[in-house]
């Protein structure tokens, strides 16, 4: 489990989703969690640096854990079926959180199908500082109903039944913003809402 989450530390770097030190990543384990020490960079983690906290949110073993450790412990507290939380700074995702017209509930369109399957709702949270418990209480009210939150002014958190499915939830919400920037601005097609409603009721892409 260590190996993998600094495997996938370096896939998200590879991909641009994270840069410098920003970004977080954790897994549940039977004694709470595992989870990216704080200041780390993504692709350079070692394995045995990587924070043991238990479930109450105490740190156990390894490096001081991630400043946004609050924050992933209300994700999994809101959600049973969570296994793996990653959190990064991905640039698309986080345009479309400045963009007046988008609302609380769901920040992006249904412009493909995957989007519903895979992400199916990714709402807004108001702004807070990183770290700031507000934020962990604002994602943890909102992670009972989306896998996928959106951050004002800084980035995604997105949950999954493994750490391959949290990747898979986060590189979707990431592309879909890329398309909503393309095409913000002209006329567009969106999915409607009968094909959203058959989509939801799909079993692929639920998880976490």
């Amino acid at each position: 489990m260590r190996q993998a989450i600094c495997r996938l530390g370096k896939r998200l770097v590879r991909r641009g989703f994270v840069s410098g030190s920003a970004g977080n990543i954790s897994i549940r384990i039977p004694d709470g969690y595992l989870m990216t020490p704080t200041g780390a960079a993504l692709d350079r983690l070692c394995c045995d640096d990587l924070s043991h906290v238990a479930a109450n949110g105490t740190h156990v073993a390894g490096s001081p854990p991630t400043k946004e450790a609050a924050l992933h412990r209300a994700v999994y507290e809101a959600r049973e079926t969570a296994n793996a939380v990653i959190h990064t700074h991905s640039t698309h995702t986080v345009a479309v959180t400045l963009l007046p017209e988008l609302g609380d509930g769901d920040a992006l369109p249904p412009l493909t199908p995957y989007y519903v399957m895979r992400v199916g709702r990714a709402p807004i949270v108001p702004y807070a500082p990183p770290g700031d418990p507000a934020l962990a209480e604002a994602v943890g009210r909102r992670a009972a109903e989306s896998r996928a939150i959106l951050l004002a002014h800084h980035g995604p958190v997105v949950a999954g039944n493994s750490l391959d499915d949290a990747a898979d939830v986060l590189a979707e919400l990431e592309e879909t913003a890329r398309l909503y920037l393309l095409v913000r601005g002209a006329p567009f097609r969106m999915l409607d809402a009968a094909s959203v409603d058959a989509l939801r009721v799909r079993p692929s892409g639920k998880g976490g």
